[in-house]
Formats: structure tokens, C-alpha cells, sequence
């Protein structure tokens, strides 16, 4: 039997994480997405933590208007991107997590980029 696609995403992400590694200046802007949700985090593989993290979960999230999964993502992409700058972060170093860069994981991406962030 062949493996599950949670397995072969999971192999996928560690073949990624094996060339890829955040430090204080430069985090690692990671993106796990579910069905549902799509979450961003910036972490720090130096120290071992996480600086900052979104989710389109989250309750100060929500709009008041009706959204497609990828308009949020894209929102979420200029968000985590605010928040990097607060924190004095202008570069990163972009995790798909295993994922296509398509839709959703690219409109976190475009966005992010479009709101300062450099990689």
C-alpha cells in the first residue's frame, strides 16, 4: 500500500526543512494549512522558538464581510507581515511546509511580500 498524503507531505516538509533554517535576523515564515484554516508562524530555529504566529482562525480575525479561503490567506500574508515589522524583521526565509506554492500558500506569500517583507 502506498503512503497517505499526510505522509508524503510530512516527507516533503522535512526534505524542505532539511535546506532551510530561521535565525533572530532572518526567521523562517512557516504556513500550515488545513481545509479550513491556513496559519502562518515566524520562528526562530536558532533559539528553538516561535517569535510570532497567525491563524485565519483566530477570533480578532475575522471580517465582517464573506471571503473565498484564498482572500483570507492573502490577508493573513499582510498581517504576519505587519507584525514582522514591529518586531524589526524585514527578511525571512519562506516555508511552504510541504505545500505547492499555489493558491492559498502563494497568496500568503504575494501578500507578505507585497507588505515589506523581503525572501
Amino acid at each position: 500500500m502506498g503512503a497517505s498524503r499526510r505522509q508524503k507531505r510530512d516527507f516533503r516538509h522535512s526534505r524542505i526543512r532539511r535546506k532551510l533554517c530561521g535565525t533572530m535576523t532572518r526567521p523562517r515564515l512557516c504556513v500550515f494549512r488545513s481545509n479550513r484554516h491556513i496559519t502562518a508562524s515566524l520562528v526562530d530555529d536558532d533559539a528553538g522558538r516561535t517569535i510570532a504566529t497567525l491563524s485565519t482562525s483566530a477570533r480578532d480575525f475575522a471580517s465582517g464581510q464573506r471571503e473565498t479561503k484564498t482572500q483570507m490567506a492573502g490577508r493573513l500574508g499582510t498581517r504576519i507581515a505587519e507584525i514582522a515589522r514591529d518586531k524589526g524583521i524585514s527578511e525571512v526565509v519562506f516555508d511552504r511546509g510541504g505545500y505547492r506554492y499555489h493558491g492559498r500558500v502563494r497568496a500568503v506569500a504575494e501578500n507578505a511580500r507585497e507588505a515589506g517583507l523581503r525572501f
